[in-house]
């Protein structure tokens, strides 16, 4: 067995981030073969994962994935037990990979997603793994989601929290535009992206809302049928801004006066399809 030389220590401590004497440790373990002494740290890192199971993990971070050139996008919420560990540059720089890796995945449910290969890093779960072995927490992949075919604009909130993909038909991707949209629905959080997308029974109780609404107001006993209905159409349109993202008012007023999020994207010659919204610990729909 070849000695095990404070360089080659040093080269393992490069290569996995882990304790100088665990890296002595797991070279001895392995008779100096450099492979094997980070397949043995990644093993250790498991065990670290089974001794913490039973932790809570209650903090995290979302990543956001885009390529408007092939149109994909990616979008993880990763968790882990401490607030310090998530705003670390190893964690962050993780969660970053898991979004890129989401945005061009076969998988479809977290199992088959943390079981792919990952570029010199054996699987994702391995990539995760060696994280945990870094940090030593418990740190769970809890949701991702993959789209195609449109193009993007994304929104990641600056403490990492809550992050948003948004999707649109159209030719050229107003990056700035998509991620003021994004950071909109960031902020207001609207549950449809547009009228067609309002289920046909909570469409309905909007307008009985309204009927009951303008029967009840003595102002509009008397008037003509055409101009009740006009009124009737305004009041529905702005109970509809309340729950239609197209229909809102763009969040930053100064930089888009009177400008519907709807208005804005048509100017720019974008349709939106969907977006998808993570913020932490919120539950999944």
């Amino acid at each position: 067995m070849p000695a095990i030389t404070p360089q080659m220590v040093k080269q393992l401590r490069d290569r996995t981030d882990q304790p100088m004497g665990l890296c002595k440790q797991a070279l001895d373990e392995t008779g100096g073969d450099m492979e094997k002494a980070i397949d043995w740290l990644r093993e250790r890192s498991k065990g670290v994962t089974a001794k913490r199971e039973g932790n809570e993990t209650a903090e995290g971070r979302i990543g956001v994935y885009y390529d408007n050139t092939a149109k994909v996008a990616g979008i993880v919420e990763m968790r882990c037990e401490s607030a310090p560990s998530a705003k670390s540059e190893r964690f962050i720089a993780l969660v970053n990979d898991l979004a890129k890796h989401a945005a061009h995945t076969a998988a479809w449910d977290v199992a088959s997603f943390l079981a792919e290969p990952f570029a010199g890093k054996g699987t994702v779960q391995d990539l995760i793994n060696d994280v945990i072995g870094v940090i030593r927490e418990k740190m769970v992949l809890h949701r991702f989601e993959k789209l195609t075919g449109h193009l993007y604009g994304g929104y990641l909130h600056h403490d990492g929290t809550v992050g948003v993909i948004v999707a649109c038909t159209g030719t050229t991707p107003n990056e700035e535009l998509l991620r003021d949209v994004a950071a909109h629905i960031a902020a207001l959080n609207p549950p449809y992206t547009t009228i067609a997308d309002v289920p046909a029974e909570v469409m309905e109780k909007e307008k009985t809302l309204v009927k009951a609404e303008m029967d009840a107001d003595p102002k509009n006993a008397g008037k003509p049928a055409n101009i009740l209905e006009k009124v009737a159409e305004g009041k529905l349109r702005t109970k509809l801004a309340e729950i239609v993202l197209t229909e809102q008012q763009m969040a930053n007023e100064m930089k888009y006066p009177k400008t519907t999020v709807g208005a804005a994207l048509k100017k720019a010659g974008l349709e939106p399809v969907k977006f998808i919204r993570f913020k932490v610990g919120a539950v999944n729909l």
